[in-house]
C-alpha cells in the first residue's frame, strides 16, 4: 500500500460506498431521518446518461475516507456556471489530516477547468468547525441570504396551484 491520498471520480462500482459516506453525513448532522434514498436510487441519478451530479472520493493508503457530492448550477449575474458543493464528508478517524483541504482544491480546480464564477455550499449554523474551517480556506459566509426549500409534498402542493 502506498502512503499517499488519491483522489478519484465516484463511478457506479461506488454507489454502495457513496451511500454509505452520504448516511454518516447524515448521522453527523443528525438527519438520518430525512434520509429517503437507497443505493439503487442513487445509482440512477449518479449514473445516468445525462446526470448533472458528480461525486470525487479520496483515498488515503488505497481506503476510501472522504467524499464529495457536486453539481453545476448558473449564475444569471455572472452570467456563468458555478459549481455547488452538496456534500463534503470525511471519516471522524481522518478528519485533521487535511484531506478535506485536498477534496476542495480539487472541487477548485474542477469550477476553474469549467470556467465557473462561483464556487458555493451550505453548512449548518451549529457546525462550528466546519465553518471555521471553511473561513480558513478565505471562503465568506453569505450572512444576508437565506436559504428557502419546498420538499416533495410542498412541490406537489405548489404544482397543483394555477
Amino acid at each position: 500500500m502506498n502512503a499517499h491520498f488519491e483522489i478519484k471520480k465516484g463511478t457506479i462500482d461506488d454507489v454502495e460506498l457513496i451511500y454509505n459516506f452520504i448516511y454518516q453525513l447524515a448521522d453527523y448532522e443528525k438527519l438520518t431521518h430525512e434520509i429517503t434514498t437507497n443505493p439503487e436510487k442513487l445509482a440512477k441519478t449518479l449514473f445516468s446518461e445525462n446526470t448533472h451530479v458528480h461525486t470525487i472520493i479520496g483515498y488515503f493508503e488505497d481506503k476510501p475516507v472522504g467524499f464529495a457530492l457536486y453539481f453545476f448550477n448558473f449564475s444569471t449575474f455572472k452570467g456563468k456556471t458555478g459549481l455547488f458543493l452538496e456534500d463534503l464528508f470525511v471519516i471522524p478517524e481522518m478528519r485533521g489530516k487535511g484531506f478535506g483541504k485536498k477534496l476542495l482544491i480539487e472541487l477548485a480546480k474542477i469550477a476553474k477547468s469549467n470556467d465557473c464564477g462561483r464556487f458555493e455550499w451550505s453548512v449548518l449554523d451549529w457546525n462550528k468547525p466546519a465553518i471555521d474551517f471553511y473561513k480558513s480556506l478565505g471562503a465568506n459566509p453569505m450572512e444576508e441570504w437565506t436559504v428557502f426549500r419546498l420538499t416533495e409534498d410542498g412541490i406537489d402542493n405548489l404544482a397543483k396551484n394555477d
